[in-house]
């Protein structure tokens, strides 16, 4: 059990720094916003994350099939992640500021942003990828056993989003440096990289069988 533990935290900690999305978009909204609300939208992430682990642990390598065999699905969720991109960089701040008060109202919407967090993560299809992956590599060392299955992810997503707070401490502590234009100026580049993303899984969609086989892509890693 201890060396489960072992494993888990410091597989969650290099998790909470995969570049992607996600990772920006907390950064942002962490400076933007505030603490709590970037806790929101990380509360929302980690949700869409559990839930892709346990598709990922009861379906295995019949859900690989089907996502080789369905294309459309990356299709699907790379045009939401670009059209989120194109709102994102074309949605102009109206006279923005960052209130360093911590007795200013709270002006986010604390379940918006927790919504966000889960969506955004959840049409990545390339998540869902990603911890299959990871469940059919770490799988054979848990010996199929639920309970220590539990113990190793329930380790990793709090490792990993503990990790997650920090950087979003760190992040704060931006605040004081940002005027409305930069914030302008990260909030294109985000944007750029959300339809970047956007378009990396549109092509997938659009790629060979062979060359979109997530089974081989598994293989690969293992």
């Amino acid at each position: 059990m201890l060396e489960d533990i072992q494993a888990a935290i410091p597989l969650g900690f290099f998790l909470s720094f995969m570049i992607g999305p996600v990772f920006f978009v907390l950064l942002e909204t962490s400076v933007v916003k505030g603490f709590r609300a970037a806790i929101s939208f990380d509360l929302g992430v980690v949700l869409a994350d559990i839930i892709f682990i346990f598709l990922a642990y009861f379906s295995s390598y019949q859900l690989l099939e089907n996502l080789s065999n369905q294309p459309g699905l990356y299709i699907f969720g790379g045009t939401l992640l670009s059209l989120y991109g194109v709102i994102v960089f074309s949605k102009k701040t109206k006279g923005e500021s960052l209130d360093t008060n911590p007795h200013a109202p709270l002006k986010s919407n604390y379940l918006q942003l927790f919504a966000k967090g889960f969506l955004l993560n959840f049409i990545n299809v390339g998540v869902l990828v990603f911890w299959l992956g990871i469940i059919i590599v770490v799988g054979p060392n848990l010996d199929a056993n639920p309970s220590r299955f539990l113990l190793f992810f329930g380790t990793l997503i709090i490792s990993y989003f503990l990790t997650d707070v920090v950087k979003i401490l760190l992040a704060k502590r931006l605040k004081a440096y940002l005027t409305p234009l930069i914030i302008l100026n990260i909030k294109k580049a985000l944007g750029v990289l959300l339809l970047i993303c956007g378009i990396t899984l549109i092509t997938k969609g659009f790629l060979p069988k062979d060359k979109l086989n997530p089974t081989q892509i598994i293989e690969d890693i293992r």
